[in-house]
Formats: structure tokens, C-alpha cells, sequence
């Protein structure tokens, strides 16, 4: 596979006064492409997705790490030079490009915009023989912002993206001017209430998903048992990754990255953030990874949303609470309106606290 290096300095950005059209014209496509996509046999994708086109410009950062050459592959919208740069954190099931309206929306306001595709993910290289860490893939975010010359930004971290997200901040405190976590997972330490899981377990599952069970799966447990296109649009690379040749690789990596979730909490260190912190939760969330193999008398309810982010505020320093009831695992997807205004109101209050001593 080859890849084209686009230096983010040669990078043509579009007017924010074309924002609105552009989104309009982004979701005509997901429509589209879902509506001739609905025979799942037609999509195949190998395992850097380099036949799926995302909505912005994808650029490469070569990474060296585990005596590995990796591409880190990621997106970069610039602002305005007086405002703060976003560092957006994708989830497990998805990439840099679900992202899409909350980028857009952010660089309408001046701010810009850094989405990577995590190594293992996306269009990013997806090692085989890799330790996977939430510390490494901070360490790999920190080195691209680096690259970018951004010394600070205000972090986003959705679902697997939260966890990331989070220990990015405890690691890089300096660099990290605010945290958002929408929707985490890690709000819970797992392995306390749950049966360890080795690698070949998760492995097994991988193989043996399909695009029918893909979508029950995200229509029961993200939607609340509704689904239209731009929810199926999202389920289209994971679809044609498993019609594609490197199926066996990704269940692999897929399964070692689910690795990370049990074995590496942040919780344990909510207490140690010394950055402004603040908590978008769709409370009717129930994702729990692990619910289905719970330790023998362990009656403890995993993933109930509507009381782990009520709980993380108090230990966290610094942190305010956005509830979205009727909500779910993906705000930012399923009613944008209303996440985004949470999104604003998180940035008023952050911006009102007394700076850390990091700052």
C-alpha cells in the first residue's frame, strides 16, 4: 500500500462561510452511500481503509515505536491563530471521521482542529505484533501535536477516546488545557467486577461478527433501537473490513486493543488530573463491557450512565457534570443540537476557573 504525504502547511482549508453547505453535502453523501451500500456484499476494505474516503484531507505521520515503522494517519483543520486547537479521541468502533459536524462546527467558531487515527484504528497502521496501551497511543497524540507545533489544546475523548483521553491528561498535564470526556468508558475498573479475558477470547468474537450483528448490536445498545442512514453510514468500514482481505488482522488487533479497556483503568487516577475537566453524559448509556461474564456473586450493574458520571465528578478536582438525558453512547451522533450546547456551556464554565499550575 502506498501513501501520499500531505504537509498540513500546504493544506487548503475551506471558508467557515461554506460550513453549513458542507454539512449539508456530508450527510447527502452518508445517505447516499448508505442507501447503495444496503447490499453489504458490495463493500470491502483492506485494513487501512484506503479505499474509504473520509470528509476532510487525511495526512500521515511516519512513527517510529516497538521496532516498528507505523502511519499515524490523521486530520487537521487550522483556526484562527487566537483561538485554542481541539484534539478530538475516537472510540473503539469508530475513526477520526465520525468526528466530522463536531470538527466543522468547532472551526465555524474559529478554533482548530486535530483528529488522529489511533495506531490500530482508522487509516492508521494496524501491527500485528504490537503492545497496545492507552500510554502509547498518548505518547503517539503527543508527538503529532508536537509535529504540528500545538503546544496546548483542549481535549475530547469519546467512549475508548475517554479513557485515551484521560491518560493523555495525566501524562501531559502541560499540554492538555482542558478535558472533555463524552461518554467514556473506563468510569468503572472492570477487572474488579469481571472475569479477565485473554486475547484468543476476544479473537473469536471478532471472526465472528457480520454486518447483521455489527448493526443489532449499535442499533440496541447506541440508539435505543432506532436506525436510519447516517447510523448505518458509520457501521460501513467495519462492514467492509470483514468482506475484506485482512479480515484475520483486524479481528486480531480488534481484540487486543479490547485488552487495553480491562487491563489499563484510569479510574484508579481520576483523583491526580490537574487540568479542568467536564462530563457530556447521554444518561441513558448502558455500554458495559464485560456484563456478560461477571465474576460469580458479584450483583454490581455495569454502565449505568445515569450515576457514573455523578460519581467521577466527585472525585475528579475541578470537574462539572453536563447530563443529556435520553440520550445515549453517542450524543454527538444521535442529537448533535443538544450535545453541542452542552459543548458550549462546558467551555463557558471551564473558561471561568482559575488556571491550574500547569498554566
Amino acid at each position: 500500500m502506498s501513501f501520499i504525504y500531505i504537509s498540513v502547511f500546504e493544506r487548503v482549508y475551506m471558508s467557515r462561510f461554506k460550513l453549513v453547505g458542507l454539512i449539508f453535502c456530508v450527510f447527502l453523501t452518508q445517505s447516499v452511500f448508505a442507501q447503495n451500500g444496503g447490499m453489504d456484499s458490495k463493500l470491502v476494505y483492506d485494513a487501512e481503509l484506503s479505499a474509504y474516503e473520509y470528509n476532510f484531507d487525511v495526512n500521515f505521520l511516519p512513527i517510529r515505536s516497538q521496532r516498528q515503522s507505523l502511519q499515524m494517519a490523521f486530520i487537521y483543520l487550522k483556526g484562527d491563530p487566537d483561538k485554542p486547537v481541539f484534539t478530538l479521541m475516537h472510540g473503539k468502533n469508530f475513526n477520526a471521521d465520525y468526528w466530522t459536524e463536531t470538527a466543522l462546527y468547532l472551526q465555524g467558531k474559529g478554533y482548530g482542529v486535530v483528529i488522529p487515527d489511533q495506531i490500530g484504528f482508522g487509516k492508521s497502521s494496524k501491527p500485528a505484533n504490537y503492545q497496545y496501551s492507552f500510554a502509547a497511543m498518548a505518547h503517539h497524540t503527543q508527538s503529532l501535536l508536537a509535529f504540528l507545533e500545538i503546544e496546548k489544546s483542549i481535549v475530547i475523548g469519546h467512549s475508548m477516546g475517554g479513557m485515551l483521553a484521560s491518560r493523555f491528561a495525566l501524562m501531559y498535564p502541560q499540554a492538555t488545557q482542558q478535558l472533555i470526556l463524552l461518554n467514556p468508558i473506563g468510569l468503572e475498573n472492570y477487572l474488579k467486577y469481571v472475569d479477565y479475558k485473554d486475547s484468543d477470547f476476544f479473537y473469536k468474537n471478532e471472526l465472528a461478527k457480520t454486518a447483521e450483528s455489527i448493526k443489532n448490536y449499535q442499533k440496541i445498545n447506541y440508539y435505543d433501537g432506532k436506525w436510519n442512514t447516517q447510523y448505518e453510514a458509520l457501521t460501513h468500514f467495519m462492514t467492509g473490513q470483514i468482506h475484506g482481505p485482512d479480515k484475520e488482522l483486524i479481528a486480531w488487533v480488534n481484540a487486543k486493543t479490547y485488552d487495553m479497556i480491562f487491563t489499563q483503568p484510569v479510574i484508579t487516577e481520576f483523583k491526580d488530573l490537574a487540568v479542568p475537566v467536564s462530563l457530556i453524559i447521554g444518561t441513558r448509556d448502558r455500554t458495559g463491557p464485560g456484563r456478560y461474564w461477571m465474576r460469580p456473586g458479584v450483583d454490581y450493574e455495569l454502565g449505568r450512565y445515569d450515576r457514573l458520571g455523578q460519581a467521577a465528578v466527585k472525585v475528579i478536582p475541578n470537574a462539572k457534570l453536563f447530563e443529556l438525558p435520553g440520550l445515549g453512547h453517542l450524543p454527538h451522533i444521535e442529537s448533535f443540537e443538544r450535545f453541542s450546547a452542552a459543548l458550549d456551556q462546558a467551555l463557558t464554565d471551564l473558561a471561568s476557573l482559575p488556571l491550574s499550575h500547569n498554566e
